[in-house]
């Protein structure tokens, strides 16, 4: 078995995948019945000759992701042919530590090992690097810290988080525009209160 090294791999701040994910999570609209739990507000719908031909019941339309019960998603099934055996241990490790509505998740060496049953951390972190190089995972700047590329696997309904993730970043961007402005304005008022003194 090749040993593959994690330590060449890129890091990064913010999931990488995250932007290609929310192009291609398909999303799709379906009708949700609502009926209501207290069987006395039930209206019954009667025949003129008395039958009851119906029931009243609400609906409302709902946005699901259309795979939203699959951890493992068929159409990025293509990722795992290249795993090696570490990477499929791992990656089971993995899978078991996920919180739901995470994109990403923390490596602790000890409960790895014990998972995979490995003695030595190399085979983790060969594991590791085999999940990074085909794109199932991705290093963060953080030690030990990993992002998962929620288009392979996901534990969680991925529109909400898609929805959450560009609502963020909104803000974000709102926020460092509204801090630029706040230097923008300090910066002018320096140069003014400068032109006053050399006045």
């Amino acid at each position: 078995m090749k040993y593959a090294k994690l330590k060449g791999q890129p890091t990064f701040s913010e999931n990488p995948f995250v932007e290609q994910a929310i192009k291609d999570i398909k999303i799709i609209q379906k009708t949700q019945v609502v009926r209501p739990s207290n069987r006395d507000e039930i209206q019954m719908i009667t025949s003129t000759a008395g039958e009851v031909t119906g029931y009243t019941a609400f609906m409302r339309f709902v946005e699901v992701d259309e795979e939203k019960f699959a951890k493992v998603y068929l159409s990025q099934f293509t990722a795992f042919w290249e795993l090696t055996k570490p990477a499929i241990r791992v990656f089971g490790y993995i899978l078991s530590i996920l919180k739901p509505k995470q994109d990403e998740f923390f490596l602790e060496m000890n409960k790895c090992l014990s998972y995979t049953k490995y003695t030595h951390a190399n085979s983790v972190l060969s594991g590791l690097a085999v999940l990074v190089e085909c794109g199932i995972i991705a290093r963060s700047d953080s030690h030990f810290k990993y992002f998962i590329n929620p288009l392979v696997v996901f534990n969680g309904d991925r529109v909400t988080f898609a929805k959450t993730y560009v609502r963020k970043k909104k803000d974000r961007d709102k926020a460092d525009r509204t801090q630029l402005d706040l230097f923008q304005q300090e910066a002018f008022r320096l140069k003014e209160d400068s032109q006053e003194v050399i006045s």
